[in-house]
């Protein structure tokens, strides 16, 4: 199976593409994650939509909107309402995780597979088969 992030943005009007992407294929949407970090100082969030593996091809998507939004444990803002919201229609959690933040890694590539090796520790992505 190939696992890829697929960035959308950093989450300022690109959220309602991954709003909208998830709502057009709710049958493969598995799970919502917001990732939390505090970068340079600034508390930001980024939006996770985690996708079923594609049947032909064994490809499961997770796109991402970067590092763009305020997190919203400490400012409330729309684009983290607008994702609850999403959440509700799909009958799906956030789910909440703390990471690091994507500019203490040299390669945009090493970030991602550190956050592979977080969803898959806490089995929020399957094995590599």
């Amino acid at each position: 199976m190939i696992q890829r992030f697929i960035e959308l943005g950093e989450g300022y009007s690109d959220i309602y593409e991954l709003i909208e992407t998830s709502k057009a294929n709710q049958h493969r949407v598995t799970q919502l994650i917001a990732l939390h970090t505090k970068d340079n100082a600034k508390e930001v969030t980024s939006l996770v939509v985690i996708m079923k593996p594609t049947d032909p091809g064994n490809f499961q998507a997770i796109y991402i909107c970067r590092e763009g939004i305020s997190n919203p444990n400490f400012i409330t803002n729309k684009r983290y309402e607008l994702f609850k919201e999403l959440a509700e229609l799909l009958h799906k959690q956030i789910i909440e995780i703390e990471v690091k933040p994507s500019s203490m890694f040299n390669e945009i590539d090493l970030y991602y597979q550190y956050l592979i090796g977080i969803l898959r520790l806490n089995h929020l992505l399957p094995p590599l088969q």
